[in-house]
């Protein structure tokens, strides 16, 4: 039975395999590590489709690794081009500025670079970017605010790591609830992080007495909003909306739970799959595939929610 090339670095919490002599083609798969819910679902996949394609293709090799912070996944990405001569390099920003540079210094080199979900800081960079339509996350989000508060009202703002999504999304919620009478008292970075999002909550409810609903451009920090909602005992005074498809989430729209958590929008971690996927065909196909690869938003209700359920799924 042939080993596999599969290979994790940089103190992953994945399970290292084997390596054997160098294959034909080495890809280098680098994303931050699991530090909240999406990450998590994010390193579930990656991991699965790396596997998966090993095992289908005996000239392709995968390098794999998880970062805690942008110094890591540089070391990390630096590591791979200098022990393992990676072809190609798919690549999730941790941060987007700290990335710029080094990946550009990995594309000069020839390499076939793929971006994910956080784009660079400066465009042009990669031969391939896959993502969610991170415009139609905040305009759909924003959309729901304005249909569900026709007479206006104060909300507050969970805002992402700054990145150029969480621009995006933002700029884009923003546009859609412009001159609804939505008026956005606080905005605050929650790091997609629960924890953070939860200190940032209560300090949104001990300034602001009259809050009528919370956007949370992530699940995670709609999670951590909830529960700073909750012991401040002002659950009767707003509602929620998160994003991403948590599977939590999902579970409280099929059951009806619906007076603080109304909807959810769609972004997938699964995006993982798509980016390795296409990467690969660069080397199995004649078929182009350098250009931009946008998965689709979209609203999920009570009435949709079980399309979007996938119980094995981490997140």
């Amino acid at each position: 039975m042939r080993l596999t090339s599969i290979s994790l670095l940089a103190g992953t919490a994945l399970v290292a395999l084997p390596v054997a002599a160098q294959a034909e083609t080495v890809i280098g798969v680098s994303i931050p590590a699991a530090t909240h819910g999406w990450t998590g679902g994010l390193n579930f996949h990656a991991q699965e489709t790396v596997e998966r394609l090993d095992e289908a293709h005996d000239d392709i090799s995968f390098v794999l690794t998880t970062a805690s912070d942008p110094s890591a996944q540089v070391n990390d990405i630096e590591d791979m081009i200098a022990t393992r001569d990676i072809d190609a390099l798919v690549v999730l920003p941790f941060e987007s500025e700290p990335l710029t540079g080094p990946v550009q210094a990995v594309a000069e080199e020839g390499i076939w670079v793929t971006v994910v979900d956080r784009g660079l800081a400066q465009e042009g960079i990669e031969d391939l970017y896959v993502a969610g339509d991170n415009e139609a996350f905040g305009r759909v989000a924003g959309e729901f605010f304005v249909d569900r508060m026709p007479d206006g009202g104060n909300i507050v703002a969970l805002r992402g790591i700054p990145t150029t999504i969480d621009n995006e999304r933002v700029e884009a919620f923003e546009a859609a609830i412009e001159g609804s009478g939505i008026e956005i008292v606080g905005m605050e970075h929650g790091n997609w992080n629960r924890d953070d999002s939860f200190e940032v909550m209560q300090d949104f409810l001990s300034r602001h007495d009259s809050i009528d609903a919370v956007w949370a451009s992530d699940d995670d920090m709609a999670m951590g909003a909830l529960e700073a909602i909750a012991q401040a005992d002002r659950e009767d005074d707003m509602w929620v909306l998160g994003g991403a498809g948590m599977k939590e989430m999902i579970e409280r729209l099929i059951e009806g739970d619906t007076e603080m958590v109304p909807a959810n929008v769609t972004y997938p971690p699964s995006m993982i799959s798509s980016a390795i996927e296409l990467t690969v065909l660069r080397y199995t196909s004649p078929a182009p595939m350098a250009g931009s690869f946008i998965i689709a938003s979209v609203l999920v209700t009570e009435d949709n929610a079980e399309e979007f359920y996938f119980p094995d799924s981490p997140f």
